[in-house]
C-alpha cells in the first residue's frame, strides 16, 4: 500500500513512514524550473491548467512558491503571492506545497528584521506545507527564527546545507554543519542538500550523502539540484544509491539547461535500477506534460540566450537561477559577448579571492555583479557595490572559511579601511519594525485599510507589492489571461479579436477597437471585453519620465561625463534611494543615489565637488544604462566663499 503524506500530516507520524518506506519520493520543483529556465515567468494559469494532473501524480511536495518568485508575481503585475496558493489549493487539496526560503533574506535579498520574518512565515504556513531553508553561508543562526515558526506551526521543516565543491568542502565539514542544525531543530526535520549549481560527480554526492547518515543514521535526506551540466540524473541515482528518501525533478515537457532535471527520465532510470518512487502515478505525469507541450511555446522569448548543457559550470558555479537571467542582463547589457570571459576567467578568481563560500542567492549575486563590473571597467573591488561592502563586513554572516585579503578591503572601502572594518564589522542588526506603523504607511499608499496578508507582501518588496496592489485594482485579475495573450510579443493590431479560456476554463473575447490620440501624448484605447465596451487610458513608454540617451553610451564615456558633473546610470535598474537635492553642495566621494540593480544595490558617488543643479530621477523610477540620473555643477570660487 503506498503512501501518500497530505496536508494536515502529523509530522511525526509522516517522518516515520518516511523512514519506514522501502521507496523514494519525488518533489516536483516547479518554481524552481520556472525561476531556472523561464527567468520566473511561468504564469499560474500555466500552473493551474495541469493542476488536476499534479494532483493526481502523488507527488511528496510540489515547489510552487518562495525563491525569487514571490517578488516577480508581484513585480510583473501578474498575481498576489496568496491568492496564487489559495487557486491551487483548491484545485490540489492532497497535494503538499512546498517553499524555499533564504533564512533571515526570506523571499528578498537582505535581512528582515525578526518579527517580520515570524509574521511572514505564519502567513505563508497556512498554505505551505514544507519549507526548505537555506543561507548562502550556512550560518545556522541566519536561519533559526524561520526554524522556530514553521515547527510551531506544525509544519514539516527542511533545514538546507547548501553544497560547493573545492578543497574546503569537505564531508567532515558538511556533517559538522548538520550536527549544528539538528543542536537547533531537534530530530524531527528534513535535511535538505542543496546543490543549487549542479556541482560534482555523482561519486562525490553519494559520498556525501553517505556520511551525513553515517554520522546521523535517522536523518531523512532530499537531495536537490540542477542539470546544468547534463549530469543531475547520476546526482540523483547516486544520492538514492546512498540512502536519500527524497529527490527533485521537473515536468520533462518544461526542462531546459539549467534547473531540474526530466523527472520522467529519472523516474524510469531509477525504476531500472530497481528502485521505486513512492504512490506516484506515472499517466499522470505524462499527462502534466502532454498539456504542458502546448503552453511552451508562448514562454519561449524567455528561454536563455545560450542553449545546451554547460559543464563549465563546474568552473563557474553559477546557480542554475542565475543562469538565464545572467544572458539576459548581457544581452541588455551589452557585453554578452564578454560572458565567456566573465564565467571562465573572473567570476571564479572573485569566488576564490571572496572566501569560495556558496554561490546562492544573495550570495551568487554578489559574485556576478562583481565579476561583470570588475570585467566591465577594468578596475577590481574599487567600485564595489554597497552589497559587497556588506558581505566583507560580515553583515550577512561571518565567512565561512577564510577572510578576503587585505588588499580587497583597501580597495573597496579606501586608505581608512582598517577602521572601518573595526568600526563596521559584524552581524547585521535588524531592530523590530511598527508593524502597526508600517500598515498606516501601506494603506495610505494604497488609499484603503489593507489586510494582513498585503501587509507581509509589503513588508517584503515595499515599492512593488504598492504597485501591484494599485495596479490590480484598476485594471483586474491578470492571471485570467493565458501566456499565449499575457506574453504576447509585438502589441496587437487594430480591430483584432482575441479569444482565449480564463483559469476556470471560461471562454472570452476581446477586440482591440479605435484608439484615440490625446493632447498630453497619452492614448485612450476602445476594448470590446466580452462584447462589452471598455475604454483604456495609455500613456507610451515614450512618453513616460525622460528619453534615453540617442546612442547607447559606453562605461568610460558614462565615466567621462561623471567627471564633468553629468551623472548617469552605469546600468538598468531602479532608483532605490536619493541622498541629495538641488542646490546641495558635495564633495567628491559623496553618495548621491543608489541604484537596484541585479538584486543588488549600487552606490553612485561624485566624481567631483560641486552644487547639485539638477535631480532628473525619483525614488522608485526605472532607468536604463545611460539615463541622466543628476547634474552637479562644479564649485566656483564664490559657492567657497558663501
Amino acid at each position: 500500500m503506498s503512501i501518500r503524506i497530505t496536508p494536515g500530516s502529523d509530522v511525526k507520524e509522516a517522518l516515520k513512514a518516511i523512514r519506514g518506506s522501502d521507496s523514494y519520493f519525488v518533489t516536483n520543483t516547479a518554481r524552481d524550473l520556472s525561476q531556472s529556465d523561464f527567468k520566473n515567468r511561468i504564469l499560474a494559469h500555466t500552473d493551474i491548467l495541469v493542476a488536476p494532473e499534479r494532483e493526481a501524480a502523488g507527488y511528496f511536495s510540489l515547489e510552487i512558491t518562495g525563491g525569487a518568485s514571490v517578488h516577480v508575481d508581484m513585480l510583473r503585475k501578474q498575481i498576489n503571492p496568496f491568492e496564487r496558493l489559495q487557486l491551487l489549493r483548491s484545485l490540489m487539496p492532497n497535494t503538499m506545497f512546498q517553499t524555499l526560503c533564504r533564512g533571515v533574506n526570506l523571499f528578498g535579498y537582505r535581512p528582515y528584521p525578526e518579527n517580520v520574518l515570524r509574521l511572514t512565515v505564519k502567513e505563508f504556513a497556512k498554505y505551505v506545507e514544507v519549507w526548505r531553508v537555506f543561507d548562502f553561508l550556512n550560518h545556522v543562526p541566519n536561519m533559526i527564527p524561520v526554524f522556530e515558526e514553521v515547527q510551531r506551526a506544525g509544519k514539516f521543516l527542511e533545514a538546507t546545507v547548501c553544497f560547493s565543491t573545492g578543497p574546503e568542502h569537505t564531508d567532515e565539514f558538511y556533517v559538522k554543519k548538520v550536527g549544528e542544525i539538528l543542536d537547533v531543530t531537534g530530530p524531527d526535520i528534513l535535511l535538505a542538500l542543496k546543490n543549487h549549481s549542479g556541482l560534482g560527480t555523482p561519486q562525490r554526492i553519494g559520498q556525501l550523502v553517505s556520511a551525513l547518515l553515517d554520522a546521523y543514521p535517522e536523518l531523512i535526506i532530499h537531495y536537490h539540484g540542477h542539470n546544468t551540466d547534463g549530469n543531475d540524473i547520476g546526482r540523483i541515482l547516486a544520492a538514492v544509491q546512498a540512502g536519500a528518501k527524497i529527490i527533485d525533478a521537473a515536468d520533462h515537457a518544461m526542462t531546459g539547461f539549467f534547473g531540474p532535471p526530466p523527472l520522467l527520465t529519472v523516474l524510469d532510470l531509477l525504476e531500472d535500477m530497481g528502485y521505486k518512487a513512492e504512490g506516484i502515478n506515472r499517466d499522470a505525469v505524462i499527462a502534466t506534460s502532454d498539456k504542458l507541450k502546448q503552453e511552451r511555446p508562448a514562454y519561449a522569448v524567455f528561454e536563455s540566450q545560450f542553449k545546451g548543457f554547460d559543464p563549465t559550470v563546474h568552473t563557474h558555479k553559477l546557480p542554475g537561477g542565475a543562469m538565464g537571467s545572467s544572458f539576459e542582463q548581457a544581452v541588455k547589457g551589452g557585453f554578452l559577448d564578454r560572458m565567456n570571459e566573465i564565467l571562465m576567467k573572473e567570476l571564479p578568481r572573485v569566488h576564490k579571492e571572496l572566501g569560495n563560500y556558496w554561490s546562492v542567492t544573495p550570495g551568487s549575486q554578489i559574485l556576478w555583479t562583481t565579476a561583470v563590473t570588475h570585467t566591465l571597467s577594468g578596475k577590481r573591488y574599487v567600485n564595489a557595490s554597497e552589497d559587497l561592502k556588506r558581505l566583507l563586513l560580515e553583515r550577512y554572516g561571518p565567512f565561512p572559511f577564510y577572510r578576503p585579503a587585505d588588499e580587497i578591503y583597501e580597495a573597496a572601502f579606501g586608505k581608512d579601511w582598517k577602521a572601518i572594518v573595526e568600526r563596521d564589522s559584524g552581524i547585521e542588526e535588524c531592530p523590530p519594525v511598527d508593524l502597526e506603523a508600517e500598515q498606516a504607511e501601506l494603506e495610505k499608499a494604497l488609499g484603503r485599510p489593507a489586510d494582513i496578508e498585503e501587509l507581509v507582501l509589503y513588508l517584503q518588496h515595499p515599492r512593488d507589492a504598492v504597485n501591484f496592489l494599485k495596479f490590480e485594482e484598476e485594471y483586474g485579475k491578470t492571471y485570467v489571461l493565458p501566456p499565449s495573450v499575457w506574453l504576447r510579443q509585438g502589441g496587437f493590431d487594430a480591430e483584432e479579436v482575441v479569444t482565449f479560456a480564463d483559469h476556470t476554463g471560461k471562454h472570452h473575447s476581446v477586440t482591440f477597437a479605435s484608439t484615440q490620440e490625446l493632447h498630453d501624448g497619452s492614448q485612450l484605447n476602445y476594448l470590446y471585453v466580452d462584447h462589452h465596451l471598455e475604454p483604456f487610458h495609455h500613456y507610451p513608454e515614450a512618453s513616460q519620465g525622460q528619453a534615453g540617451p540617442q546612442k547607447e553610451l559606453t562605461q568610460a564615456e558614462i565615466a567621462s561625463l561623471a567627471e564633468m558633473g553629468e551623472v548617469r546610470a552605469p546600468m538598468t535598474g531602479v532608483v532605490a534611494q536619493i541622498s541629495l537635492e538641488v542646490d546641495q553642495k558635495i564633495s567628491e566621494g559623496d553618495t548621491l543615489l543608489v541604484l537596484e540593480a541585479m538584486k543588488m544595490l549600487n552606490s553612485l558617488d561624485a566624481a567631483i565637488a560641486g552644487v547639485v543643479s539638477e535631480v532628473a530621477v525619483t525614488e522608485g523610477q526605472q532607468v536604463a544604462k545611460g539615463d541622466l540620473m543628476v547634474r552637479v555643477r562644479p564649485l566656483r570660487s564664490k559657492d567657497a566663499s558663501e
